[in-house]
């Protein structure tokens, strides 16, 4: 390429939807820099074109990979093997560099090293940032903006190959992290995997609940919205990577009930000061966890604003926050919080926006972050 790391460079990305997409306005426009959009569905490959997220676009599958420097796949993870399979009866280009952007990363890899894949090579990628919206639609050059990027090498990778891909990242202004496969998708399904299980299961314990007293969702507004967040996600998506990281997940879920058990035990036997300490050795780890870095629960910056109960407060805080330039992406009245009178929660894309916000708000209005 001409710009950070070489000369000009083609890249190929399937599936050009909010990750996808996402990376292709990161290197569209940049010098020395192509990039080719794919989709089997042809008003796909319009939209793609129609909005300008890429250089060119195509429903044939060969032509978007002939003459690719890197590919990108970034198609659902049920669906990963099948596209690389096929990539690899491809005559790709020498030293093509091909990776993806799944969440679980084990299968993909060991599907890699049994593909005859030639000078190509696989490096599995997983940029930890997401969004609550799907599509191209949704696509921004911000996404990866200071979010942690795992890459997954096998252990014979060439190392000019890495180096190449993750001055190519540079241009998303990631994070990169290397490690390995296997390690990854412990400690992802651990810190995403189970959260979404968990959250799941306990919205559909209450829904149950909710059945024969309506008061359960009427009165689950604040925290309970807040704790459960994740629950919203895509089923389809949420289904392949569980299926997918099954038996991390399996063991993690052991891991949880026996947990539970433990908290169970202490209530059956009233030992206030075991459920004390399990409170605090939890406040203490969770004091220790990075603040404000994106990943797949850090979506937004929020910023929550306890205000008066009177005509116009709503329209003084987004007038006050537009004459300072800052960008409000969601807004939300909320009914029900402990001992406050209103809340509204108030979310920014942008820390530097979320800062700006709170040192605004703090001069008029009691504020949490």
């Amino acid at each position: 390429m001409e710009g950070s790391f070489g000369t000009s460079a083609r890249i190929a990305i399937y599936g050009v939807g909010l990750m996808g997409g996402s990376l292709a306005l990161c290197f569209k426009g940049k010098p020395g820099l192509t990039v080719v959009g794919h989709s089997s569905d042809p008003a796909e490959v319009i939209k793609y074109l129609e909005r300008r997220v890429v250089d060119e676009a195509t429903t044939d599958f060969e032509a978007a990979a002939e003459g690719a420097d890197f590919i990108f796949l970034c198609v659902p993870v049920g669906v990963l093997g099948d596209y690389l399979t096929r990539l690899s009866a491809l005559p790709l280009k020498p030293g093509c560099i091909i990776s993806d952007v799944g969440s679980t990363k084990a299968s993909i890899v060991a599907t890699a090293a049994r593909l005859p894949l030639g000078s190509a090579c696989f490096i599995g990628g997983h940029p930890m940032t997401g969004s609550e919206r799907s599509g191209v639609e949704a696509a921004s050059a911000i996404l990866y903006e200071n979010a942690f990027y795992i890459l997954t090498p096998l252990p014979g990778t060439p190392e000019h190959s890495y180096s190449r891909l993750v001055g190519l990242l540079q241009e998303t202004k990631a994070q990169v992290v290397r490690m390995d496969a296997e390690q990854h998708d412990s400690i992802i399904g651990a810190i995403s995997h189970l959260p979404h299980v968990i959250a799941v299961a306990l919205v559909n314990q209450i829904a149950g609940y909710n059945e024969e007293d309506s008061f359960y969702q009427r009165l689950a507004a604040g925290g309970f919205r807040d704790f459960t967040r994740i629950a919203y996600s895509d089923p389809v998506v949420w289904r392949d990577i569980l299926v997918n990281n099954r038996d991390v997940v399996l063991k993690l879920i052991a891991d949880w009930n026996r947990e539970l058990t433990d908290m169970a035990r202490l209530l059956e036997t009233a030992d206030g000061e075991g459920i004390e300490r399990k409170f605090e050795s939890a406040r203490t780890f969770r004091a220790k966890l990075p603040e404000r870095r994106k990943g797949f629960q850090a979506i937004m910056h929020d910023v929550y604003v306890d205000v008066p109960d009177h005509p116009g407060v709503i329209g003084s805080i987004t007038g006050l926050l537009g004459s300072h330039g800052v960008n409000l992406s969601n807004i939300e009245i909320m009914e029900s919080r402990a001992d406050v009178p209103g809340v509204l929660r108030l979310s920014f894309r942008e820390a530097s926006h979320y800062e700006r916000a709170k040192e605004l708000l703090a001069e008029e209005y009691a504020v949490h972050a």
